[in-house]
């Protein structure tokens, strides 16, 4: 039954095929089905969506959605660090899982907001962002992907930083290392004082900002001009987790990148020798750092010329012979240092 379910439905439990939806379904609402609907649909067993009723054994009781969703977010966990896309298709997914919990057991707190808003368009997304601003008190997370900051682009999110900081708000914002490079950035974070703390890596997930620890923003397409509003407490506390997990293996905005250790290597063409030692094409490996293609293609010369390759197969056996085929992990900070900078909060940018 395995091999024969897992050729018929090729899927996880996080995009469920319309037969094994319906069954699943309808066990949620029932409490239980019996063992023949769920012949069809044998995804449903081999993915311990349906077990045996211990009383009955000719009927097929449901996990529990929550349970569900726990398992979700677990594999979510395990996989960030090789593909943050991944954190999008987990919220959809949620959402789906969670609508069933609330028909299986209605918590009283169910109607006091929605745990998951899509938010369409710039102005609905500024009207949000503006309103989590107003509410928090305490702390901002935020994670910044890309390259260099603008000014114009710092300055956008000027209003809520400051407003934040005029409440004793704290922040934490995590850039690429490739944003140290960016004078923008650094006026801004002048600015702000001691008010935030900022850190760097190779790259990081998409962008996230967090208040509060009860409400994060997300992107929900890949221009950013629709975002996720999410208030759902077991996957706010997901984000959170994620964040301090990078926030670890980060560096100080202020202290300087580690030696690589190999003369005439970059700690940068460091982190593009793994990216290509993994297979990636320049492009890719170009948004992943937050840098142009153009400037990826000619870190990666000047590592061919270092490395006395001549092509890229053979740059690729250099790479393995020098150690360079392992990503760096960042080292982690015990003491962090009060670094001033400023959330860019403006998810859709």
């Amino acid at each position: 039954m395995t091999g024969r379910g897992t050729q018929e439905h090729p899927h996880g439990a996080d995009r469920l095929c319309e037969a094994g939806d319906r069954v699943y379904s309808r066990a949620v609402r029932r409490g239980r089905v019996p063992r023949r609907d769920a012949e069809p649909v044998p995804c449903l067993l081999e993915l311990a969506l349906l077990h045996p009723d211990p009383d009955d054994m000719d009927f097929l009781v449901p996990t529990a959605p929550q349970e569900v969703m726990t398992r979700l977010l677990r594999s979510m966990y395990d996989e960030v660090s090789q593909s943050h896309r991944r954190v999008g298709s987990a919220v959809a997914a949620f959402e789906r899982y969670a609508g069933l919990g609330r028909q299986l057991r209605r918590s009283p707190a169910a109607g006091e907001g929605t745990a998951i808003r899509v938010l369409d368009g710039l102005s609905r997304i500024q009207a949000a962002m503006d309103e989590a601003t107003q509410e928090c008190r305490t702390e901002v997370l935020t994670v910044q992907p890309g390259g260099i900051r603008r000014e114009h682009e710092l300055s956008e999110g000027l209003h809520r930083a400051l407003a934040l900081r005029g409440r004793g708000v704290r922040m934490r914002d995590l850039y690429t290392h490739v944003a140290r490079h960016g004078q923008g950035l650094l006026n801004y974070l002048e600015l702000m004082g001691d008010a935030v703390e900022a850190r760097t890596l190779d790259e990081v997930i998409d962008r996230l900002i967090l208040f509060d620890r009860t409400v994060a923003f997300i992107p929900a397409n890949a221009d950013r001009t629709m975002a996720l509003e999410l208030r759902h407490p077991a996957l706010v506390e997901y984000l959170v987790t994620v964040f301090e997990r990078l926030w670890r293996l980060a560096i100080p905005l202020t202290a300087p990148l580690p030696d690589t250790g190999i003369e005439g290597i970059s700690h940068r063409e460091q982190s593009i020798a793994a990216l290509l030692a993994e297979g990636h094409q320049d492009a890719v490996i170009a948004e992943r750092l937050g840098i142009s293609v153009r400037t990826c293609r000619a870190h990666i010369a000047r590592l061919s010329e270092t490395l006395g390759a001549a092509s890229r197969t053979q740059l690729g056996v250099r790479i393995a012979q020098a150690g360079l085929d392992q990503p760096r992990q960042g080292p982690a900070v015990k003491a962090p240092l009060s670094v001033p900078g400023a959330p860019e909060s403006r998810i859709a940018r």
